[in-house]
């Protein structure tokens, strides 16, 4: 009798090591396609690129292109196309926000300014679309423009929510869904796309990467108040300082008591940094970091359910393994 038990769920080094190869063609793909004649350009593009990070978003079209059939250099090009788009955004995040670090480098807006930050921005969203054309499909091209212009949503939406105090978790999980998880979604469903895999299994790997980035994000804003500053390789509290209300704060000035909520409310709008005692304290008495803990693990949950009528095999285990690594990482 044959054995129905879904396949062991492996951690991220075992996860790392079946991507690797297609991982190593994705590499060479984005450094061949960075390549402009202009000089800043060159240089501004592979500081960031250079910089690492987790490559997350093009492992995610691969693996979604393993678990539903072979992969091909047009998946390695797709996930190019998503880590350019992902790329490009960090450049302008940077700038909006004034952000000085970054992966534990200095961000490109700091070393260059700010000028040529937007611009090489702009120029690694045009090559991605150079890109996307070379694949000459309706479908890719129109999945991918509906998903960066929900970005650029995003963006100007998290923009309106600076310093504002009256943000709830409904707006919040708004400005994630356009900025994070549509992109981690694109991926997934672009990985099924480029195998073949018909509609209703395309939606489920669609679903998956939308509930994992919801996971993802989460998980990183309870790091920006409880995780290890040289891991993370930016500032605990850059959120804050930004003005930005995530979930540990926003849930904690919902359950605090009148003054402290007034306290709180008061020190997003400033983005007052130096009361990071104060904030940390209410977060605490609220049981806010365990909240939002238990809100990342639910999204990432739902992430693996979405995968359920999937045939199983060891890129399926690898994505599962994606979501619970996305709300157990320190860094």
């Amino acid at each position: 009798m044959a054995d129905l038990s879904p396949a062991p769920v492996p951690g991220l080094p075992e996860i790392q090591a079946l991507a690797a190869g297609d991982m190593a063609a994705i590499d060479a793909l984005i450094r061949r396609r960075l390549a402009s004649d202009v000089v800043l350009v060159n240089q501004v593009a592979e500081h960031i690129v250079s910089a690492g990070g987790k490559r997350l978003r093009p492992m995610l079209v691969a693996l979604a292109g393993r678990a539903t059939g072979e992969v091909t250099p047009r998946h390695h090009q797709l996930a190019a196309i998503v880590e350019f788009i992902h790329t490009s955004t960090l450049l302008h995040d940077d700038v909006v926000d004034e952000s000085d670090l970054r992966r534990g480098r200095s961000t490109a807006n700091a070393l260059w300014g700010n000028a040529p930050s937007v611009l090489v921005g702009d120029f690694l969203y045009s090559r991605s679309f150079q890109l996307m054309v070379e694949l000459d499909s309706m479908a890719v091209m129109a999945l991918l423009a509906d998903t960066t212009n929900r970005i650029a949503e995003g963006e100007v939406l998290q923009l309106l929510h600076v310093r504002n105090p009256d943000t709830d978790e409904a707006a919040y999980l708004d400005v994630i869904e356009r900025k994070t998880a549509v992109l981690f979604a694109a991926g997934t469903r672009l990985g099924a796309l480029a195998s073949g895999a018909d509609e209703a299994t395309q939606q489920a790997l669609y679903d998956y990467g939308l509930q994992l980035g919801y996971a993802f994000q989460i998980a990183d804003d309870v790091l920006d108040y409880d995780g290890d500053a040289a891991a993370l390789g930016k500032n605990l509290g850059d959120d804050l300082a930004e003005g930005k209300a995530t979930l540990p704060l926003i849930h904690a000035m919902a359950q605090a008591d009148d003054p402290t909520r007034e306290r709180l409310r008061a020190i997003v709008a400033q983005g007052d940094t130096s009361a990071m005692p104060d904030v940390l304290s209410a977060i605490a008495r609220a049981g806010s970091l365990d909240y939002s803990r238990a809100r990342a693990r639910a999204y990432a949950a739902a992430a693996e359910a979405a995968l359920a009528p999937l045939p199983d095999n060891e890129a399926l285990a690898a994505l599962r393994g994606l979501a619970r690594h996305a709300v157990e990482r320190g860094h």
